[in-house]
């Protein structure tokens, strides 16, 4: 199934500002709310599609590179996105969009009913990954080793000594929220907080982990599989949900950033999506015309140099560059010849080429015959 444009699923402008791209999430969010369509399997399709889009559109690295590769440039992303977002992901990532008036009845209260160690989302990460030519043209799995925040094993990442630490906070009685009601002119306001007590969470930690001691994290290591689609380009990025630090006391965890760096090929050279090389032969081989093997990305081809080919004449290899991220499109392999002049020549060699210098056959003249210069040569070197 072709995935809507994240703009188009919203309803804003390619050039919405973060706050209207916002505003529009919660409008459609509102709008397609399981709680307000019980049952309706097509409204809680489009309710994560819209989550989806905002995830991304909210994000300003994975907005730049979704403008520039479209949902290619998406791949890799792990967890939350693609159409295998869960609720409790919303709920948890963006339901301080909303307050209480769409997600309470659907969480059974929202923020009042978060459950215990569920933390601060822990921050994002950036490594760099070089990929040579061949895997760049092909797309390839990488498996780095991440040094980073993980959970701690020892208390589940929730922080506390055992499931008996937990307490529920006297001050928000367990919501995560504190109400102040105030008189004002106009009648009674009510306004709702983060609890300062609790952080939100709703609990309070009696006896901390001694492990992590209370953070629910450790430093450690984390080997992640990564998959790079074919066609990403220097200084593209790719972000992988979830595989970032470890959030506090069991909270979501941040995105790994994989910068893409290309790894210098030592014959070839990237143009866009062809592939340049520069190709040496001898005078004679231009003259008399030859056969020649050249590198490519896969490996190496031959091309036929036919008779009179003149330096910086550039030949073709169809579909031997690069491919589009966002399409079927293949760039080309462009070689240009470059006839080398000889810089010394033996004794016999400079009586060969002395009798050629006054022929007007080695002067350069497009529109005349060559025939008869070749003939010319087969005749000093015959």
């Amino acid at each position: 199934m072709t995935k809507r444009d994240y703009y188009e699923v919203l309803g804003v402008s390619r050039n919405a500002s973060q706050d209207e791209i916002k505003k529009a999430y919660r409008k459609v969010a509102m709008q397609y709310h399981p709680d307000r369509n019980p049952g309706n399997k097509e409204a809680e399709e489009k309710f994560k599609e819209a989550a989806e889009a905002y995830e991304v559109l909210s994000n300003p690295d994975k907005r730049a590179q979704y403008d520039r590769f479209g949902h290619a440039g998406m791949r890799g992303q792990g967890g939350f996105g693609g159409g295998g977002m869960r609720m409790e992901d919303i709920f948890t990532n963006f339901g301080d969009i909303f307050g209480d008036d769409i997600f309470g009845s659907f969480f059974g209260g929202g923020h009042s009913q978060q459950r215990p160690g569920r933390g601060m989302r822990g921050s994002n990460l950036r490594v760099k990954i070089k990929l040579n030519y061949s895997e760049i043209a092909n797309g390839v799995n990488k498996k780095i080793r991440v040094k980073k925040y993980i959970p701690c094993q020892q208390c589940g990442g929730n922080g506390a000594k055992d499931k008996g630490s937990f307490q529920t906070c006297s001050q928000c009685g367990g919501s995560g929220q504190v109400r102040r009601v105030t008189s004002t002119f106009l009648g009674q306001m009510q306004t709702v907080t983060t609890c300062p007590s609790c952080n939100g969470e709703g609990t309070i930690i009696t006896s901390k982990c001694n492990n992590c001691h209370g953070s629910g994290k450790v430093y450690g290591e984390e080997t992640v599989s990564i998959d790079i689609p074919a066609g990403v380009q220097q200084g593209m990025q790719l972000s992988v949900n979830g595989k970032g630090n470890a959030g506090d006391r069991g909270g979501a965890p941040g995105d790994l950033i994989i910068l893409i760096e290309e790894e210098a090929h030592p014959e070839l050279q990237r143009d866009g999506l062809n592939i340049a090389y520069d190709l040496y032969i001898s005078l004679t081989e231009a003259i008399f015309g030859s056969q020649q093997e050249v590198p490519t990305i896969e490996g190496h081809a031959k091309i036929k140099i036919p008779p009179g080919t003149q330096s910086g004449k550039i030949f073709r290899l169809r579909s031997k560059g690069f491919p589009d991220i966002q399409s079927h499109q293949r760039g080309d392999q462009l070689i240009q010849v470059n006839v080398w002049t000889p810089q010394a020549l033996t004794e016999d060699e400079k009586v060969l080429f002395e009798k050629l210098k006054d022929s007007d056959n080695l002067k350069p003249n497009p529109g005349k015959s060559e025939k008869s210069f070749f003939d010319k040569v087969r005749d000093v070197f015959s």
